[in-house]
């Protein structure tokens, strides 16, 4: 497709600018509202920020660009939905507790 700007006045241009913009913003929210689909709030998630380890905690609320979480150590993150992994849970046997199995190592 061959777009031909040459001839557009100023003024167009600047209307055609703001229409673009408008229409990139519309775009870059569907794509987040499509990634927060993913996931429920109260569903355990994990994110690494940068320089920091792994985070894991509770999605709480969505937000118009992030999601908020609250880790297992109590702080509250506003996060990109791209980042997040969801956690898997452990389903504990019939009497409550799961049984941890260590393997032993290849030589």
């Amino acid at each position: 497709m061959i777009i031909d700007i040459d001839n557009l006045s100023e003024e167009e241009l600047v209307e055609l600018n703001h229409k673009i913009v408008e229409r990139l913003k519309f775009l870059d929210s569907m794509h987040v509202h499509r990634e927060m689909m993913h996931f429920n709030p109260g569903e355990k998630v994990s994110f690494e920020p940068a320089g920091r380890g792994r985070q894991i905690g509770t999605l709480m609320k969505f937000n118009k660009k992030t999601v908020t979480v609250i880790t297992d150590s109590g702080q509250k993150w506003n996060v990109s939905p791209h980042l997040l992994s969801k956690v898997k849970s452990m389903k504990s046997n019939r009497e409550g507790s799961a049984k941890v199995i260590e393997l032993p190592r290849k030589k």
